[in-house]
């Protein structure tokens, strides 16, 4: 798929052939290195604001999920959030302005305030802002200029850090084992990795062993 960039002065063009560049290649590493240089970077117009916003991240993690808008009070809110809480996926969301603090304050209490977090303002629009931070840096931000509240909002967090233990939760193992009767090992494992979040190494070990398993009953009958 062919790429280019070029430099000049303080700007920098990467127009590329996928409908948006940022997404599932290596784009977020570019932004990464942009912003690094304090240069701002601004998403081209595309299919919808969750898209722009994300391919302006520099967010590198593979998956994301778009979830939309939060339910508006606090409670049910930070009961979605708790629901997410362990997704290792880049998480999207819209928020309204007169939401924006509150959702925040619930975003650091449900996740911590480290999580990284890209607000995208005004997407498209006169006074578009794309501001990445920790949770509460960006929050800390937020309060300290009202005009950064206004507009439109685009919310993409960071998921959960992938942990690796010793032990498989009893849905990834199901869905696993329900991949293994359909398909190859490998392939099984990729795709129950994809879904469940699971380490893929511990997945590996664990479809070997449920592999040899199933051959053994198979020699016994």
């Amino acid at each position: 798929m062919k790429r280019w960039s070029r430099t000049r002065s303080s700007r920098c063009w990467r127009p590329g052939a996928a409908p948006r560049w940022g997404i599932s290649d290596p784009g977020a590493i570019l932004v990464q290195q942009v912003r690094a240089r304090g240069l701002p970077v601004i998403p081209v117009p595309g299919a919808c604001a969750a898209i722009c916003a994300l391919s302006a991240s520099g967010i590198t993690q593979p998956h994301f999920l778009f979830y939309g808008f939060l339910p508006t009070k606090s409670g049910l809110r930070k009961r979605a959030l708790e629901d997410l809480k362990a997704c290792t996926h880049t998480l999207i969301f819209y928020e309204a302005p007169h939401r924006i603090l509150a959702c925040m304050a619930d975003l650091i209490e449900v996740f911590g305030p480290e999580r990284m977090i890209t607000i995208a303002r005004e997407l498209t629009k006169l006074f578009e802002t794309v501001h990445t931070a920790t949770l509460v840096q960006a929050l800390s931000w937020l309060q300290a200029d009202a005009n950064q509240q206004k507009g439109e909002f685009v919310l993409v967090v960071s998921g959960a850090e992938i942990t690796v233990t010793g032990e498989i939760g009893d849905q990834a193992r199901y869905t696993l084992t329900c991949l293994l009767a359909e398909l190859p090992l490998k392939q099984a494992v990729k795709l129950a990795a994809a879904i469940t979040g699971e380490n893929k190494s511990a997945l590996y070990a664990l479809a070997l062993s449920l592999k040899a398993e199933s051959d053994a009953d198979a020699d016994d009958t």
